[in-house]
């Protein structure tokens, strides 16, 4: 059946409550920024719109969302509060990701989508450690104890860690032959506490917090994909890992360029506001800063129709846009960085002043480069691509 104005899709019923929940997390940003204080009525209003589950598969009885919805939220939301859209974005990556390859034992994930009907169920991978290196084994250790494991280790930059229904925890075995899996962990698990080290000069309110594990027991039916630390799983395997990064890179880049969105924003009402003894027009009127803040436009609308055209493309599983959403991601969070520095940079000590958001938007697009691989590795990757395509016959 189509759905018709009056019997919309649950897409679109989540979608047009989009402004009124943006609206909301606008007023209590600054406040939250300031305090580095959870917003939870923030996650609370984004959950009371459908936003929160917007990828819980169709046949879990979810809307379904795509990634094409998912990145048009998170710009959204990232107008609003980019912390409140950062939180959203880790848990809509969960839901999607249990859609594709349903990684998830069904009575565990029967569980989260029964806590999601009664109210937010944030959920987050936990899989950095302090002075973790990349290939390198996990510092977190699991061991056995009769039907269950003993997750012992510190995870850090767990974002939303002191508001999260679940934590999905990578962690290696100390078996002779130690395997690497990942541990579905409830957040009000014995042996579980939150350090709070978050302290950064952006995303605030994420509560991006350390997460130490001590003796955290979890049943032996919610350890996932344990095997060695090397193992091949083949092409199915691989396809499936660069689709997961293919969505946290768009689905981050998407909040990124919804902070500079806000700036921009804020940026209009003051060059329409402002007016200097001489001239005695508003700054808008003047060349030079209409050029400007054609500069930022043309850079957003760059980064958005990025994202705009490449996530359908990867919602269709073409190899190609998969490939490219690393630099995507690259781009747009640069984008979205300059035109943020722009309109600090036309406005002076105003957009600098913590009376206004501006300053917040810089912190927080600055912040967003936490969430991007190093432009090293991104370009070097690309790097190699273009050399192996070059010398194709």
């Amino acid at each position: 059946m189509t759905p018709t104005a009056a019997d919309p899709s649950p897409v679109a019923a989540a979608l047009a409550g989009l402004p009124r929940v943006v609206d909301l997390l606008a007023a209590r940003a600054e406040e939250h920024d300031r305090d580095a204080t959870f917003p939870y009525q923030g996650i609370e209003a984004v959950h009371e719109a459908g936003l929160l589950t917007l990828t819980v598969a169709q046949r879990y009885g979810g809307p379904g969302g795509t990634l094409a919805d998912t990145v048009r939220v998170l710009a959204q939301l990232g107008r609003g509060d980019a912390s409140v859209a950062v939180v959203t974005a880790f848990t809509l990556l969960q839901h999607a990701e249990q859609a594709r390859r349903a990684a998830w034992p069904t009575a565990g994930y029967r569980r989260l989508l029964t806590e999601s009907r009664r109210g937010p169920a944030l959920v987050n991978t936990l899989r950095a450690e302090p002075g973790g290196r990349p290939g390198a084994l996990p510092e977190t250790v699991a061991r056995r104890d009769g039907d269950s494991w003993l997750l012992s280790g510190r995870k850090t930059y767990c974002t939303g860690a002191e508001a999260l229904a679940w934590m999905a925890v990578t962690a290696r075995t100390d078996e002779p032959e130690p395997r690497i899996g990942t541990f579905l962990v409830r957040g009000e698990s014995e042996g579980l506490e939150i350090d709070p080290t978050w302290d950064q000069l952006g995303l605030r309110a994420s509560a991006s917090h350390d997460v130490v594990l001590d003796r955290v027991r979890v049943p032996a039916d919610l350890a996932l994909g344990l095997g060695a630390p090397r193992r091949t799983d083949g092409q199915e395997a691989e396809a499936e890992a660069e689709l997961a990064r293919a969505w946290h890179d768009l689905a981050l880049s998407a909040v990124a360029v919804g902070v500079a969105r806000a700036a921009q924003t804020w940026l209009v009402r003051f060059l329409n506001q402002r007016t200097p003894a001489n001239p005695t027009e508003p700054l808008g009127t003047l060349p030079r800063y209409c050029c400007a803040l054609g500069e930022i436009e043309a850079q957003l609308i760059g980064a958005e129709e990025l994202i705009a055209g490449l996530a359908p493309r990867v919602d269709r599983g073409e190899p190609d846009a998969v490939a490219r959403t690393g630099p995507a991601h690259l781009l747009a969070v640069r984008a979205a960085t300059a035109a943020v520095q722009q309109a600090v940079s036309l406005t002076g000590n105003p957009g600098l002043s913590r009376r206004h958001p501006l300053e917040r938007y810089l912190r927080d697009v600055l912040s967003s480069r936490v969430h991007l691989a190093p432009d090293e590795a991104v370009l070097e990757a690309v790097g190699r691509a273009a050399l192996e395509y070059g010398a194709r016959p």
